[in-house]
């Protein structure tokens, strides 16, 4: 679906808009999947139309090889691209709260070895995720080497590069402020119930 190739289509939401309330409203749920994010993969596959040498290439590939990319098209579609990969990671890592809200196993050991503790790990990637100047995304990212990395990435550039996002925090605005306004520490802080921790 998402990842095979053009026509890029928008992965359905696995529950209704309301599930992660009170820390993410029906409204902005509604309007970051269907709208903001659909608009990532409308240009996407808008950009891709005329290119049909491009159409065969998976998202990771689209993302990862630039250079392939006509020069003309090269930021629409590295723009898009990036949208769409960067709020299909997003939408993955956060879930009603449950048992997916807490690392286990390997994953729990490794950010316990890497950032000293779970609540450790919390504070340095909420503060990373406060930081982000604008708009942007924090990841926890298990690099090419097998360890642990917190990455911050500007607009809508991907972590693709550094290794597989684990968790992701979207702290463009139209993420939270609906419900949050300007405090978007509040948001951030809220997340940690709706995160979700897989591999």
């Amino acid at each position: 679906m998402l990842y095979d190739k053009y026509p890029f289509e928008l992965p359905p939401l696995p529950y209704p808009y309301e599930a992660l309330e009170p820390y993410i409203d029906r409204e902005t749920m509604h309007l970051h999947h269907d709208k903001h994010f659909k608009a990532y993969i409308d240009n996407l596959n808008k950009a891709l139309k005329p290119y049909p040498q491009l159409q065969s290439l998976p998202l990771i590939k689209l993302l990862s090889m630039p250079w392939n990319l006509p020069d003309e098209v090269e930021i629409d579609i590295m723009r898009s691209a990036g949208g769409t990969y960067n709020h299909s990671v997003y939408f993955e890592k956060i879930a009603p709260p449950g048992e997916k809200n807490i690392p286990s196993g390997k994953l729990l050991k490794d950010i316990n070895n890497t950032f000293g503790s779970f609540e450790k790990f919390k504070d340095i990637f909420s503060q990373n995720a406060r930081s982000v100047f604008g708009s942007g995304y924090t990841f926890l990212v298990r690099t090419k080497r097998g360890t642990l990395k917190i990455v911050n990435t500007a607009n809508q550039n991907t972590p693709i590069a550094i290794g597989q996002p684990v968790l992701a925090f979207d702290v463009w605005e139209h993420a939270y402020y609906l419900k949050y306004k300007n405090v978007r520490a509040d948001y951030i802080s809220n997340l940690w119930n709706i995160a979700v921790f897989e591999e």
